[in-house]
C-alpha cells in the first residue's frame, strides 16, 4: 500500500465525495454570509438607537449569542427549535434538508452577533459632527445613518467584516455534528470507507487553507486599495 495515494484525491468516487463536500461548505458560507450581514446591520443600529429599549434589545441579542458556543447553537436549531413548530411544518422540514437549513440559521445568527459589533465600532468611528450635520439638514435618524454615516462607516468596517467571514468559513466545519454532508463530514466518510486517514483529511485541510488564504488575500488587497483614512 503506497504511503500517499494521490489517485484517491484526484479521481473516482471518493474524489467526487470530497469535492461535493467542499462545494456544500462554500454554499453554507455564502448563504450564511448573505443572511448575517443584514441582521448585523440591524442589530448594530439597535445598539446605537436613541431609544433605550431598542439598545437593550440589541445588547441582549449580542451578548446572548456570543456567550453561547456555536456547537450549542447548531444543536439547538437542529434538535430543539423544530420541536416548537406545528406538526405539519415540522414534518415538512424533516422531509427536506433540515440539516443544512439549521446550520445556515445557526451560522448566520452567530456570525451576525460578531459582525454587529464591528459595524457598531465603524459607525462610532465617524465623528459625531457628521451625524449632527445630517440632522441639521432635516434628515431623520435612519435617513442620517443611511445617507451620511453608513457610507463612511462601511469603508472602515469592511476589513473586520472580511476577518469575520474567515471565521465563518472555518465555522462551517461544525455543521458536521448535525449530519450536514459538508467537507469535514465527507472527509470522515471517505476515511471510514478507505481507512486512508491522511489523504482524506489532507484534502480537507488543503481546501480550508486555500479558501482561508483567498479570503485573507482579499482583506489584504482591500486594505492596500482602500486604506483607512483618518478624519
Amino acid at each position: 500500500m503506497p504511503l500517499f495515494d494521490y489517485s484517491l484525491l484526484l479521481t473516482g468516487k471518493y474524489h467526487d465525495m470530497l469535492v461535493a463536500g467542499l462545494l456544500l461548505s462554500l454554499q453554507l458560507l455564502v448563504a450564511s454570509l448573505v443572511l448575517a450581514l443584514p441582521i448585523a446591520l440591524v442589530v448594530a443600529l439597535l445598539r446605537l438607537s436613541p431609544f433605550a429599549p431598542l439598545r437593550w434589545l440589541g445588547f441582549a441579542y449580542v451578548e446572548s449569542i456570543r456567550n453561547i458556543p456555536l456547537l450549542a447553537h447548531m444543536l439547538f436549531w437542529y434538535f430543539g427549535a423544530p420541536e416548537l413548530l406545528p406538526e405539519d411544518i415540522k414534518q415538512w422540514l424533516y422531509a427536506g434538508h433540515i440539516e443544512a437549513y439549521s446550520a445556515i440559521i445557526a451560522l448566520a445568527l452567530y456570525t451576525a452577533a460578531f459582525m454587529a459589533e464591528d459595524i457598531r465600532s465603524g459607525i462610532r468611528a465617524i465623528p459625531t459632527v457628521q451625524f449632527e450635520a445630517g440632522r441639521a439638514m432635516g434628515f431623520s435618524y435612519l435617513a442620517t445613518m443611511r445617507r451620511v454615516v453608513l457610507p463612511q462607516a462601511l469603508r472602515v468596517t469592511i476589513p473586520p467584516l472580511i476577518s469575520q467571514t474567515l471565521s465563518l468559513w472555518k465555522n462551517t466545519s461544525i455543521a458536521t455534528v448535525i449530519g450536514v454532508a459538508e467537507l469535514m463530514y465527507q472527509a470522515g466518510q471517505v476515511e471510514s470507507a478507505t481507512f486512508r486517514s491522511f489523504e482524506s483529511f489532507a484534502f480537507a485541510s488543503a481546501a480550508y487553507l486555500t479558501v482561508s488564504l483567498a479570503i485573507t488575500g482579499l482583506a489584504t488587497w482591500y486594505h492596500h486599495r482602500y486604506p483607512v483614512r483618518t478624519i
